[in-house]
């Protein structure tokens, strides 16, 4: 994992927000930085490389969306960032509380 993917990992594991939240979980073969089951929800935490694969990246979206899937993207700075990282939480309450 990435610094910043270990940052929000230390905020959604042990349900912290309510739901249980896996890292690095494969689905349709792809592996996404963390998934929860129960609110249908994908959660990628993108560095400078997604700027250079934005092809892939929309083809991998389409395949998850088309799973029934919800895909929320914060970038590392935003998950970094302690005053956007409180910004970032409260979007993915938002999107599991709506379950």
């Amino acid at each position: 994992m990435t610094p910043a993917e270990k940052i929000l990992w230390q905020e959604l594991r042990g349900n912290k927000l309510g739901v249980h939240f896996r890292r690095q979980q494969v689905i349709a073969g792809f592996i996404v930085d963390f998934y929860c089951h129960k609110a249908a929800l994908v959660i990628e935490v993108d560095g400078g490389i997604h700027n250079k694969q934005k092809k892939e990246d929309a083809e991998r979206e389409q395949v998850l969306i088309e799973l029934g899937l919800r895909i929320v993207r914060f970038g590392n700075e935003e998950v970094v960032r302690d005053a956007s990282r409180s910004a970032v939480l409260g979007k993915i309450r938002k999107l599991v509380i709506v379950v």
